[in-house]
């Protein structure tokens, strides 16, 4: 479950499970070591059903009540929708009730629990409704057909197929992006997700596998990776954890320290810390062997880091006979 249907989640399977011919070729994108597919799935699989998150929906597979959970997960936080799921399958237990209530109640609901935008609520509304009269009261069960239903788009019709029939596509979304292109090396770019996470998913086992890589996306390979702190079960063929670069799609690269302005400013005032007062010429050599007062990293650099940590209240510049200096501000 992520945070709605705006991230991208549809893959290329046809109805017998095949990789679409518009979809590109197998060679196009990296490939996992045949010996290692099967270990790879047993381990995700194993790892998820010893320790993942014990969320109610988790323990149903009504698909009303997995609907009622996507949507209301939209932007939201997990553990914030708990209570309102409870409350809410509680007041409206099926779609016919939900489908014969009052829309503002619904949409009443909607706000006391903050829960975002209102037009969620009566488009979950609208869709109890058509189960009722376009489906004869039963809810389908591919996405194609779920994604008939009023506000359920691909993410979400995917989701309830899944986890309610066991009948979805590879889930991708931010979190499975993630973790594929930190595990596999799978380059940016959303056909080639989808192409590794469909082969990736064992056949027949939408519902456990999706829940299972979101699990991992959320829990150990977030955009603060705790890798051995959640016991991460791709730990041994793991790029990221061999080479230690933890980017992603959404996670920038961080700058460099070394070298960096950071860098130095944590060695101007370390070494302020250490005089009562330096020159410019004073203090660039005990911060940079190859300080050159006119060069490239000279006394024009260092006047600049001085002025931001002047402006961060770290140090006073001052001027004396005709040279500046530094010291730090007390």
């Amino acid at each position: 479950m992520t945070d709605g249907d705006e991230r991208s989640s549809s893959t290329h399977r046809t109805a017998s499970g095949d990789v679409d011919a518009d979809a590109p070729a197998d060679d196009d994108a990296p490939a996992l070591p045949d010996e290692d597919v099967d270990a790879v799935r047993e381990a995700l699989v194993g790892w998820y059903g010893e320790s993942h998150r014990d969320f109610p929906w988790r323990r149903t597979d009504d698909p009303y009540e997995i609907l009622v959970s996507e949507v209301m997960s939209q932007q939201t936080q997990l553990g914030r929708v708990v209570e309102a799921w409870e409350a809410f399958v509680d007041r409206w237990p099926t779609a016919a009730a939900l489908a014969s209530a009052d829309r503002s109640d619904v949409v009443s609901f909607w706000t006391d629990h903050s829960l975002g935008y209102n037009n969620r609520a009566k488009y979950l509304h609208e869709a109890a409704g058509q189960v009722q009269t376009e489906f004869d009261g039963e809810f389908p069960e591919t996405p194609a057909e779920l994604s008939e239903l009023m506000g359920v788009g691909p993410y979400t019709a995917n989701a309830v197929a899944s986890f309610a029939f066991n009948n979805g596509d590879a889930v991708v979304d931010t979190n499975v992006k993630r973790v594929l292109y930190r595990a596999f090396d799978v380059p940016d770019d959303d056909r080639t997700f989808e192409r590794v996470a469909s082969n990736l998913m064992p056949d027949d086992e939408s519902r456990v596998w999706n829940n299972a890589i979101m699990e991992l996306g959320g829990v150990a390979c977030g955009k603060t990776p705790r890798c051995d702190e959640e016991g991460c079960p791709w730990r041994r063929w793991c790029r990221a954890y061999e080479t230690g670069d933890f980017t992603a799609p959404d996670v920038p690269t961080q700058p460099t320290f070394e070298g960096s302005r950071r860098q130095f400013r944590g060695r101007i005032v370390r070494t302020l810390g250490e005089y009562d007062e330096l020159t410019v010429d004073e203090l660039g050599p005990r911060i940079r062997v190859d300080y050159a007062p006119d060069g490239e990293h000279g006394r024009e650099w260092l006047r600049g880091l001085l002025s931001d940590l002047a402006d961060d209240g770290l140090v006073d510049v001052v001027e004396r006979d005709g040279e500046s200096a530094a010291r730090l501000r007390r």
